[in-house]
């Protein structure tokens, strides 16, 4: 693997003549939105580009709005050229089924903005500064002096909207490359109501019940404090995964809490665990002592075995 530039890794594409994008699992609006992005400025280069993301679940309708749907493809009619782009996977296993595509190409790149991205790419873009992969690729394309139109910059913008909490958490630089983004046509307000506040009227029922669960646990983190909630599958019950992970931004209100740790069920006894911290705990450490990462102050990782068991085990870790 090789520290890279933009500039190297736009030298990489251009003189490429087929691409394969991979997104990260359970895709989220900065992994689909950085790979439509990077894909339609190639194949509007003629390049032969396909944008995948690992399992056969369909995108979120908000997600699968976004220009540039057409570029995605299932996993099973994935090609797999000689160049494959990682964009927003923190490490190989997240690419899931896909990380042997990955692997098997003649150039990987990956391009990630996770503190914990150990690198592992023959060309990696990692920067934790920014806040989003969007934002990497927006580099990118400047450096292959693309004109970033409105389907581009849509594409960006959902990823920076959305890793930023609707910009309440974002850095200044953000700002500036949102109100570039916003000047090349982007419609702001729209998909601000598509991508953060739109939700099917069954998601009210499951916040209900999740919130519900929620359990104050204070003296956790020599007092900091902990709030936790858990999403099994009778509440996931025809919910797509980015709903579910909504709630912790709910959960992570609690003013009593440092910590919010959110245990959503993907299959019985599978959990994902969403971390998030308001200011002086690092959760990325308290995951990747559980095998996952993330960022200073938003991190997951997977568990298995039962709601009680899984609970217990962070819970007594802290």
């Amino acid at each position: 693997m090789t520290a890279a530039d933009s500039a190297a890794i736009a030298a990489a594409l251009t003189g490429a003549p087929a691409v394969t994008i991979l997104c990260h699992v359970r895709p989220d609006a900065d992994t689909i939105g950085s790979g439509l992005a990077l894909g339609l400025a190639l194949d509007r280069r003629g390049v032969d580009v396909e944008v995948a993301y690992p399992g056969d679940e369909r995108l979120p309708c908000a997600l699968a709005s976004l220009p540039g749907a057409k570029l995605l493809v299932r996993e099973t009619e994935l090609t797999g050229h000689r160049v494959v782009v990682s964009v927003d996977a923190a490490n190989l296993g997240r690419l899931s089924s896909l990380g042997d595509v990955f692997s098997a190409a003649e150039v990987g790149i990956a391009v990630d903005h996770h503190a914990s991205n150990p690198g592992f790419g023959d060309l990696d873009l990692i920067d934790a500064d920014s806040d989003c992969t969007a934002v990497l690729v927006l580099r990118i394309l400047d450096a292959m002096q693309v004109d970033v139109d409105v389907d581009i910059a849509t594409c960006l913008y959902a990823g920076l909207l959305t890793d930023t909490g609707s910009f309440k958490w974002a850095r200044p630089d953000s700002f500036r490359v949102a109100a570039r983004l916003l000047e090349a046509g982007v419609d702001g307000r729209m998909w601000s109501r598509i991508l953060i506040d739109t939700h099917p009227f069954s998601w009210f029922s499951m916040v209900s019940r999740v919130l519900d669960s929620a359990t104050l646990v204070p003296a956790a983190c020599n007092g900091e404090g902990l709030v936790y909630a858990v999403v099994d599958r009778t509440a996931m019950a025809g919910m797509s995964w980015d709903e579910s992970e909504s709630v912790v931004d709910i959960v992570r209100t609690a003013s009593e809490a440092e910590i919010a740790a959110v245990f959503k069920e993907s299959e019985p006894g599978e959990w994902t665990v969403s971390l998030r911290s308001k200011s002086t705990v690092d959760v990325m450490l308290i995951a990747r002592s559980h095998g996952g990462g993330g960022h200073r102050h938003a991190s997951g990782y997977s568990a298995a075995g039962s709601a009680d068991e899984v609970v217990a085990e962070l819970v007594d870790d802290l």
